[in-house]
């Protein structure tokens, strides 16, 4: 091989090899550093194990994904409804729900986000907790601020009880195409259209909502 040949398979191999580069500072490290961590899943085999870790981490921001036993599991766990009544007493609360394996699914709790609303069941269900003498601490501050805020008074409705607000039911009178559309969607899509427009503050962004849902469904379009 020539020296010219050499030189130039030389060349090649510089553009060709893979480039990594560590990033050890900057604004692209900081990014990295502060990406969020994904939730640990955790089975606890009784509600009080997991009251229990809920003392210990009441401000664990990740949260995690309960793995809980469905009905027929051989091995029983904390129930959903045990493990909600303790979230809310230490503060957190639920989300997403999602399939894991044939015994059990995954339930997210996290901390209360700032802000966030309410539902009607679980001011109900922590009026049963106080009662009790459950409540503690990290929860109750988040009953106070609720109140302190308004969000307690403008608490929603759950699928099965929500109702169709006046304002948005005298739209729906005017337009026909949009009122027949609407009472055609099954109650998972109704409830995605009441629960937006129950849990919007503002008036004006009440109405321009309003307005929006009811082209929208004139155009037979559900969310």
């Amino acid at each position: 091989m020539s020296r010219r040949t050499r030189s130039t398979t030389a060349a090649l191999s510089k553009l060709t090899e893979p480039v990594t580069k560590k990033v050890t500072s900057g604004p692209r490290a900081a990014k990295i550093a502060a990406a969020p961590q994904s939730p640990p899943i955790r089975l606890f085999d009784t509600a009080v194990a997991w009251e229990t870790w809920l003392a210990a981490n009441p401000q664990d921001l990740t949260g995690v994904w309960l793995q809980i036993a469905k009905k027929a599991a051989a091995k029983p766990t904390v129930t959903y409804d045990q493990a909600l009544d303790a979230a809310l007493c230490y503060g957190w609360i639920d989300g997403q729900r999602k399939t894991h394996d044939a015994e059990h699914f995954l339930q997210r709790f996290t901390p209360r986000r700032k802000n966030s609303m309410w539902s009607k069941r679980n001011v109900d269900k922590v009026a049963v907790l106080i009662q009790e003498g459950r409540m503690r601490a990290p929860g109750q501050a988040e009953i106070d601020a609720a109140k302190a805020d308004g969000r307690w008074e403008r608490a929603y409705a759950g699928p099965s009880s929500i109702q169709v607000p006046a304002d948005f039911q005298a739209a729906l009178l005017k337009n026909s195409s949009a009122k027949s559309f609407f009472e055609e969607l099954n109650k998972t899509q109704r409830y995605q259209f009441l629960w937006r427009i129950e849990t919007t503050r503002r008036p004006e962004t009440r109405r321009r909502k309003i307005d929006e849902y009811v082209a929208l469904l004139a155009d037979h379009k559900p969310l």
